[in-house]
């Protein structure tokens, strides 16, 4: 169990620095800091999926909590302001846990009180709890709730707004409000005594992550009313945006603690494991009648290469492989031009497919959930033919210049387009638009090929296994002419018409750790050196060697500079799965060390979101966590190679 005392707690810095996190298995989602003071526009009690898992739309920023013991007001909750900490609630936290989910204890005028937070699952409703553990026996306690609200949408923040709808209807356990008629009302359920009228705008919270960012950093949020409460028996408030929705808080929880008992239960492992498993659980989402998984929190939808990235570890390595079953599924349907989609829109436009690489992982997300399950006639009734059709568009050519060479190798990209993995744009500016040839595409390309060869084999398609082993001997005689860089000593990065690029990048890892490699022991081994000496961090690989003069130390600034700097050395945690798995293969021997290179996500755990692991980190020490606070193909991939 995670957990943090009062040492960390009552420091505001070390507080706001860790962030908690519900899901809601739908795409919404409530997270704030363990100090409770906003540091980002997505700190909220309820963001709702509103189209799941997309169309989110903030709701209830938070609650302004006051404890009263004998008269006496203590105000528990934590805001900035400019030039201000107003109310300075921290001061009150004694530790805060995940237990399994975020649980405060305050303690003031001789009262110890327990908050907790959670989301239930399937329905976009936030519940929050508060009881006394500990008090005298003839004090009298209250508690008072100030709901602050923001009703935009998740990647905004909200402004005093003269449209904006202040009525509420209140009656007996529930109030509603209904701020905009395109939107739809706020249910907040309770056990409050009274509901009293307030109505007042809070002006100018200010959100330090989004200056840091480069972005506005300030809001206003709305208070509509005042919940007030006699502790004598626990006090809830559920909030959600769902019609209908009904329940009592405390089954609620019970039901949300044994659900998340089972998913434990499917691996009984170890602590850190079991953290791993609760951390996966939170970007799997339903989409349709199937499933998809959230890139990362808190800003990003579902996107399909860090989908097919993050399954095996999410589901396969949790022994969920219905999960699994579902996303293959439900991504057959969107399939394209014989692609998949690279990500799913918030807003419900039309999905975008400008990506090379996704598609390439469908295959292996195929081959790993049939390795672990045996269904070969999922593949033969339902997919085969969808993947031989995937394999004839790249022949033929598909978007953005993506077809197969003369001399079998995988071209793509064209002017303004960022196909790969690495696709920072700002504006029109393509800052690693890697057009032509990058290695890690063939890589994936030579092991869709052989993967589609054994599948002809297995179903006895004779015809199709000699094209797709032709097809694939093609491509490794190929690639092992273009891609080795003698001077360097390994891979070059990118393979054009009139040049090859010989950045020392990640991306030449998936060369060695996949399924089907084309490379030989000896360069193999060369390749993990280069990677391990020059690349290799505590939290993951860096994007780009410290040697090269485009290296960013640290990934900070404006939009334009953070752009410039994500895949120019910052350091990605996904990319220890695939480092781990080419060290297995050239180094059998070494295994024993594997444990003692994933130390430093240990460490993190506990350091930026709680019981999560970040997207990104400075490529220099010490190794600052950046970008989204829980990112899935990290979570993925870190338990999928301790699995």
């Amino acid at each position: 169990m995670i957990s943090f005392d009062r040492n960390i707690c009552s420091d505001l810095e070390a507080a706001t620095s860790r962030e908690w996190l519900e899901t809601n298995g739908i795409g919404g989602f409530a997270c704030g800091t363990v100090a409770g003071s906003g540091t980002r526009r997505y700190h909220a009690i309820l963001t709702s999926a509103l189209d799941p898992p997309v169309g989110r739309l903030t709701v209830v920023s938070k609650f302004e909590e006051t404890l009263i013991v004998d008269g006496v007001r203590y105000e528990l909750s934590t805001n900035r302001f400019p030039g201000a900490v107003f109310p300075e609630g921290f001061r009150f936290t004694t530790s805060f846990a995940l237990d399994p989910f975020p649980t405060w204890k305050f303690f003031a005028g001789g009262v110890e009180l327990v908050k907790t937070i959670f989301m239930v699952h399937g329905s976009n409703a936030t519940v929050c709890e508060w009881s006394l553990s500990e008090a005298p026996g003839t004090a009298a306690i209250s508690l008072e709730l100030r709901p602050l609200l923001s009703f935009v949408d998740y990647h905004h923040l909200q402004h005093k707004d003269a449209g904006f709808d202040s009525s509420y209807v209140a009656v007996h356990g529930m109030v509603t409000i209904r701020p905009y008629a395109d939107k739809p009302p706020l249910n907040i359920i309770h056990n409050a005594g009274t509901v009293e009228e307030s109505g007042n705008w809070y002006y100018d919270f200010e959100y330090e992550v989004e200056r840091e960012r480069g972005f506005d950093f300030h809001e206003d949020l709305f208070q509509p009313f005042v919940l007030r409460y006699d502790l004598a028996a626990p006090a809830f408030a559920i909030a959600t945006t769902d019609a209908g929705f009904a329940g009592d808080a405390a089954e609620m929880k019970k039901a949300e603690i044994e659900r998340r008992r089972k998913l434990i239960d499917l691996v009984g492992a170890d602590e850190l494991t079991k953290t791993l498993v609760l951390a996966a659980d939170q970007f799997i989402v339903k989409r349709g009648d199937g499933h998809s998984i959230i890139a990362g929190y808190p800003w990003f939808s579902d996107w399909g290469r860090d989908t097919m990235i993050a399954l095996k570890g999410l589901t396969l390595s949790t022994n969920r492989p219905e999960i699994a079953r579902d996303i293959i599924l439900e991504y057959a349907r969107h399939i394209s031009d014989g692609m998949l989609p690279n990500r799913f829109p918030d807003d419900g436009e039309t999905a975008d497919y400008n990506t090379v690489d996704a598609t390439l992982w469908y295959f292996e997300a195929i081959r790993a959930y049939v390795d672990a399950t045996g269904e070969i006639d999922l593949v033969r009734k339902r997919l085969y033919d969808n993947l031989t059709d995937i394999i004839d568009w790249h022949l033929r050519g598909t978007r953005y210049g993506i077809r197969v060479d003369t001399d079998g190798l995988l071209c793509a990209g064209e002017s303004g387009s960022q196909l790969t993995w690495m696709d920072a744009k700002v504006g029109s500016l393509v800052i690693t638009p890697r057009i032509g040839k990058p290695v890690e595409i063939q890589a994936l390309w030579y092991n869709a090929l052989r993967i589609m060869a054994e599948l002809a084999d297995t179903f006895r398609r004779k015809r199709d296994l000699r094209r797709f082993a032709a097809l694939a001997e093609l491509c490794e005689q190929s690639f092992n002419a273009l891609f080795w860089n003698e001077t360097e000593q390994c891979l070059y990065d990118v393979v054009g018409r009139e040049e090859r690029d010989g950045s020392v990048r990640p991306n030449q890892i998936f060369a060695v750790s996949l399924h089907h490699s084309m490379l030989s022991i000896e360069r193999s081994r060369k390749v993990v050196e280069k990677v391990e000496t020059e690349l290799l961090t505590p939290v993951g690989l860096r994007s780009l060697s410290p040697r090269d003069k485009r290296y960013c130390p640290v990934y900070t600034g404006s939009p334009f500079e953070r752009d410039s700097a994500y895949h120019q050395g910052t350091v990605w945690a996904w990319l220890i799965g695939g480092f781990v798995d080419a060290r297995r293969r050239v180094y059998p021997e070494r295994e024993d060390t594997d444990s003692a290179m994933l130390d430093g996500f240990i460490a993190h755990l506990s350091e930026a979101g709680v019981g999560q692991i970040s997207e990104i980190f400075d490529a220099d020490p010490p190794h600052h966590p950046r970008g989204c606070f829980a990112q899935a193909w990290s979570v993925a991939e870190l338990l999928r190679v301790m699995k």
